[in-house]
């Protein structure tokens, strides 16, 4: 891909107090016109950046000169957009050859970078895929996730892992290769579980021959491949062959692998005929939202859906939202021949042209006008239409709870985060913080967060927080006392908060929260509030819950600043609320901890000592047998370990034994 970065922008000049009304955007716009006079008017993609260097926009052009200089009069665009152009203080551009080179990479920017003005598709999870590996004379059958670096076919994608594994379970049967790893593979000495109940051919214990198993292998692959019915006819002769032998235990197993294959194509639910390799992408827009549904379909088999929710302006159009959502969605996998879509697209061409060079090959994209093809559009647009009625019910759901909320606590304007802490530690040790984020939508997952406890006060980065005065003196920076809540407490909230007073001191990304939930008692509330008084924030409400008397769940009392506690009753939809709330994070806490907890469990001491690596204690291991007898050998047996200077020796008797 040929491209060429031009120069970044002046300084950005100041923009006046009174900058507002019909001079909005003109400071930012004097910035975009000071390129005009040395952009190109050939394809390229430019990026809009603010004064903190923060990336506001990726964009591509057939014509950068003309498409900048659209900006220059932010007068004739939207609010949103005179909002851009207002913040613009610098501006970097890259020229490409073509407008579909332009178009590959405005897609890996924005999945780069988040553009805080584009249209974001927020879910970056992968898709799995069924591997045939290469590398063995008996191949294995695995589910993949991640970079195909591996030699072997890949066959996908599909949309769940659910989807993946009910296939491996037919291939297992139809087919009855392998899905142990190689090590297992290696070492087997009788057939395992798999080959008694008929899934596996057992090659490992040499049950089939590596000619016999590379057929197998080579009708799992036509299979996958779309070519199905040559494979049942080729079963069905095989049965009937053993049957005129009289070897009904053979005819049974042929027939029980014509079954398999059977049952995974009668899961089609619509009509394939003609469609071999294809993505129905199609969208809805209701409620200013977007619905963007995806169904796969590879040898002429529904590989599955999913649903996507872009986020968007509320004046995008379907065309334009669905265009910016194939170009990013395609950035993270291979398109296949075939994309049928419910919009026409404004650059369409140009797409089908990104899409071709991506794959490797032709890909045509088409918005079909009739017949079956019409048909899947329609399917696809259909499931759009209920997902995203699905998720505007629960977000108005969810609004209300919040809304009553609000009320409840009496806090002034609406609730659009929520943060709860919890901590999990067993009599302090290996203490994790946990945090989780909840919004209009539901559980924020991507934002959740976790704290391995240190033990110390974290210092306060921000100048203007380190001047505030604290309410109490600074807690000595050492290992507080095991199971001491409150310190876990304080320094989670002063590790958070210190970090987002550094960050975003403005409040301006929508990362600060409009309610502190703390799991935990009146002793939890008056350590979060010292750390906000230490932090010198007042502007964050903060409140507790705790289990009622006996610990019963639905006696809870919520513990608010300079107020009684809250006793709401068991069904009130705010408890429940707070309940899911409280037992969210209770479950991310311990689940983080158990983490830490296992992984401390696979450490050694030797594993503290600087400078010795995976080599090192693996020869330390074997000359001395255990960690404490490393750790009580004298400095002569120490360096005659092999890989063991007698600087390192010395380093590793003094670790053990010199005062520290």
């Amino acid at each position: 891909m040929g491209m060429k970065t031009l120069q970044d922008s002046p300084g950005r000049p100041e923009r006046a107090p009174d900058d507002d009304g019909d001079g909005q955007g003109r400071a930012g716009a004097q910035v975009i016109a000071a390129h005009l006079a040395t952009l190109p008017g050939t394809p390229g993609v430019y990026r809009m950046m603010n004064a903190a260097g923060d990336v506001l926009y990726v964009g591509k052009a057939k014509n950068l000169k003309k498409r900048v200089g659209s900006y220059v009069k932010p007068e004739r665009h939207s609010l949103r957009i005179r909002r851009m152009v207002t913040d613009t203080a610098a501006m970097e551009f890259v020229t490409t050859h073509t407008e579909a080179e332009a178009l590959l990479l405005e897609a890996n920017l924005i999945k780069r970078f988040l553009p805080r003005y584009n249209i974001l598709l927020r879910d970056d999870k992968s898709f799995p895929s069924i591997h045939v590996t290469g590398h063995h004379p008996f191949p294995q059958i695995v589910k993949h996730r991640g970079a195909r670096s591996e030699t072997g076919d890949y066959f996908g994608p599909f949309a769940s892992a659910w989807a993946v594994n009910e296939t491996l379970a037919v291939l297992q049967r139809a087919f009855l290769l392998r899905s142990c790893s190689d090590a297992v593979f290696a070492n087997r000495t009788r057939p395992c579980l798999l080959h008694q109940i008929k899934r596996c051919s057992a090659p490992c214990v040499g049950k089939i021959g590596e000619a016999a198993y590379r057929q197998l292998v080579e009708q799992a692959r036509a299979f996958l491949t779309g070519h199905t019915q040559e494979i049942q006819t080729a079963l069905a002769a095989r049965m009937q062959e053993a049957s005129d032998r009289l070897d009904y235990e053979e005819a049974a197993q042929y027939r029980d692998r014509i079954r398999a294959l059977t049952r995974i194509q009668a899961h089609q639910d619509i009509n394939l005929s003609g469609i071999d390799e294809a993505d129905v992408i199609a969208i809805h827009q209701a409620g200013g939202q977007a619905c963007v549904q995806v169904f796969f379909f590879r040898a002429g088999r529904n590989y599955g859906n999913r649903a996507y929710f872009p986020s968007h302006a509320r004046d995008d159009t379907p065309a334009t939202v669905l265009e910016a959502f194939i170009g990013q969605f395609y950035a993270r996998i291979m398109p296949p021949k075939l994309v049928l879509v419910s919009e026409r697209l404004t650059h369409q061409d140009v797409v089908a042209e990104a899409l071709s060079i991506r794959a490797g090959h032709r890909v045509e994209v088409t918005r079909p006008t009739r017949g079956n093809k019409r048909n899947l559009v329609e399917h696809a647009l259909k499931n759009a239409c209920e997902a995203l009625a699905r998720r505007l019910s629960e977000s108005a759901s969810q609004q209300r709870l919040l809304d009553l909320l609000a009320h409840t606590l009496d806090i002034e304007g609406p609730i659009t985060r929520i943060e709860v802490y919890d901590n999990s530690h067993v009599s302090g040790t290996r203490a994790v913080g946990a945090m989780i984020v909840a919004g209009p939508e539901g559980f924020v997952k991507s934002a959740y967060r976790k704290f391995n406890i240190k033990g110390g006060k974290p210092k306060i980065r921000d100048a203007a927080v380190a001047a505030a005065p604290a309410a109490d003196p600074p807690a000595d920076p050492q290992t507080f006392t095991a199971g001491d809540d409150y310190a876990m407490m304080r320094e989670v909230l002063t590790r958070r908060f210190s970090r987002a007073l550094k960050e975003d001191p403005a409040r301006s990304n929508g990362g600060w929260p409009d309610l502190v939930l703390i799991d935990g008692g009146p002793g939890h509330l008056a350590s979060a509030l010292q750390t906000m008084r230490e932090l010198a924030i007042d502007d964050v409400a903060v409140a507790a819950i705790a289990k009622g008397p006996d610990r019963n769940a639905g006696r809870e009392r919520i513990y608010l600043p300079g107020r009684e506690p809250l006793a709401l009753e068991p069904r009130d939809p705010v408890l429940y609320f707070l309940e899911r709330l409280r037992d969210e994070a209770h479950r991310f806490a311990i689940g983080a901890h158990r983490k830490r907890r296992e992984k401390g469990l696979t450490r050694s001491i030797l594993d503290e000592i600087p400078g010795i690596g995976g080599k090192r204690k693996r020869a330390l291991l074997h000359h001395f047998g255990a960690a404490s007898a490393v750790a009580a050998a004298g400095l002569a047996d120490l360096q005659q370990v092999p890989g063991i200077s007698r600087a390192m020796a010395a380093k590793i008797y003094d670790w053990f034994h010199a005062a520290r």
